[in-house]
C-alpha cells in the first residue's frame, strides 16, 4: 500500500509540473483547444452511465462518446431512454464545433510557428540546464555579433543575452545558444548557466549596465572569468574593482593597432595570422598544467617540447600570476602553470594532452 501511496504522490507531482509548463509555455488558446476534447470524452462517459444506469457501464459510455463526439456513428451501444438520445445530441454538436476548433488551432500553430516556438524553448531550456564549461556573451549588438561569430569559428559551446527578441531571429549559429531577457538580472544569469561557465564576456553599449552584470556575475560565480567593455575612460577602474577580470575598449583598442599597423606592419601581420587558423596553420594557444600531468614538475628543457613536439613557449603564466616571457629552459613547470605555446594546431592538441587538460 505504501509503494502505491508513493507512486500516487510521484504522479501528482509530475502532474503539476506538466500543468505549471503547459501554463506557462503553451498559448492558452492551444492547450484549451487540446483540453477541451479530453473534458467532453470523460463527461460523456460518466453521463452514459449516470443517465442510463445498468447494463450501461462506463467502457460503453466511453465508446459512446468516442463515436459520437467523432461523428462516426456506429449506432447505440444499448438502447437509449429520451433523456439518453437528448444527451447524445447535445455531445454531438458539442463534439463538432470542439473538434473543429482544436483542428484550426492546431493548423494555426504550426503555420505560424507557435508550436515550433514551444518545442524549441524547451530544447533550449533543457540544454542550459546541463550546460557546463561554456562562454556567456550579454549583448548582442555589433560588437556581440562579431564575439558570437568567433567563438561559433572556434566551437566553442556559449549562450548570448539580448533584451530585444527581434535581434535574436534567425541567429546563424550551431554552437550557441539564445536567450532573451535582461542580462542584468540574476535569475537570467543563473538561467545561462553562470554558475557553470568558465567565462562571460560583458559587451552591452551601457558601461552602467556592463557595471552591474560584472558585479552580479563575480557574486555568483567568484571564480568565473569576466571580460567586460568599457565606453567611457573612467569606466575601467570601476570595472575592474567589481571584479572584472580584463576590461576592453573598443575605441584605445582600436587606436593601438592602428599605430602597430603603421609602425609594426609585419609584426601586426603575424599576429593576425597567428590568431586565424583559417588563414595559417600556426596558432598561439594556452595551456594548463593539470596536477599528475608528465609536465609537472620538471624543468621547461626536461620536458622537450620544443625538441618533441616542434611548439614554442613564448610565455608562461606561474600558478601565483606572474608572467614570464621567453622563460628560461631551468623554469620548473610547477600544476596549475598555464603555457603560451605557438605552433601548429596537431602539435598543440598534442602538448595539451601531455599536459593533461582541456583547451581553456
Amino acid at each position: 500500500m505504501t509503494r502505491w501511496r508513493r507512486f500516487a504522490a510521484h504522479l501528482r507531482y509530475r502532474g503539476r509540473q506538466l500543468y505549471r509548463w503547459v501554463h506557462s509555455h503553451v498559448p492558452r488558446r492551444v492547450w484549451l483547444a487540446v483540453v477541451t476534447p479530453g473534458l467532453l470524452l470523460a463527461t460523456g462517459t460518466v453521463g452514459y452511465r449516470w443517465i442510463e444506469g445498468d447494463p450501461w457501464t462506463y467502457f460503453d459510455g466511453f465508446y459512446m462518446t468516442a463515436i459520437t463526439l467523432t461523428t462516426i456513428g456506429y449506432g447505440e451501444t444499448h438502447p437509449l431512454s429520451n433523456y439518453g438520445r437528448v444527451f447524445t445530441v447535445v455531445l454531438a454538436y458539442s463534439g463538432i464545433f470542439t473538434l473543429a476548433y482544436f483542428a484550426s488551432e492546431l493548423v494555426r500553430s504550426v503555420v505560424t510557428g507557435e508550436l515550433r516556438q514551444v518545442i524549441g524553448r524547451q530544447w533550449v531550456d533543457d540544454q542550459l540546464a546541463t550546460l557546463s564549461g561554456h562562454l556567456i556573451v550579454c549583448g548582442y549588438g555589433r560588437m556581440g555579433r562579431i564575439v558570437c561569430a568567433e567563438l561559433e569559428r572556434q566551437k566553442r559551446r556559449f549562450v548570448f543575452v539580448e533584451k530585444a527578441p527581434d535581434a535574436l531571429k534567425d541567429a546563424p549559429y550551431h554552437y550557441g545558444l539564445s536567450l532573451v531577457g535582461d542580462a542584468t538580472a540574476d535569475e537570467l544569469l543563473r538561467k545561462a548557466g553562470v554558475e557553470r561557465a568558465r567565462a562571460l564576456i560583458s559587451v552591452v553599449g551601457s558601461d552602467s549596465d556592463n557595471l552591474y552584470i560584472t558585479l552580479s556575475a563575480r557574486l555568483l560565480n567568484p571564480k568565473l572569468l569576466i571580460v567586460a567593455r568599457a565606453e567611457e575612460e573612467d569606466a575601467e577602474s570601476k570595472l575592474r574593482k567589481v571584479g572584472a577580470n580584463k576590461v576592453i575598449s573598443p575605441y584605445l583598442a582600436g587606436a593601438h593597432r592602428a599605430v602597430q599597423a603603421a609602425l609594426r606592419p609585419t609584426v601586426l601581420h603575424f599576429m593576425e595570422m597567428a590568431a586565424r587558423p583559417e588563414l595559417l596553420d600556426l596558432q598561439i594557444e594556452e595551456i594548463r598544467v593539470a596536477p599528475g600531468s608528465p609536465l609537472a614538475g620538471r624543468a621547461l628543457h626536461q620536458a622537450q617540447i620544443r625538441e618533441s613536439l616542434d611548439v614554442v613557449v613564448v610565455g608562461v603564466m606561474r600558478p601565483g600570476g606572474e608572467l614570464l616571457y621567453n622563460p628560461k629552459p631551468e623554469l620548473v613547470l610547477e600544476p596549475e602553470t598555464v603555457l603560451i605555446a605557438l605552433g601548429q594546431r596537431r602539435q598543440l592538441d598534442r602538448l595539451e594532452a601531455l599536459a593533461g587538460a582541456d583547451r581553456p
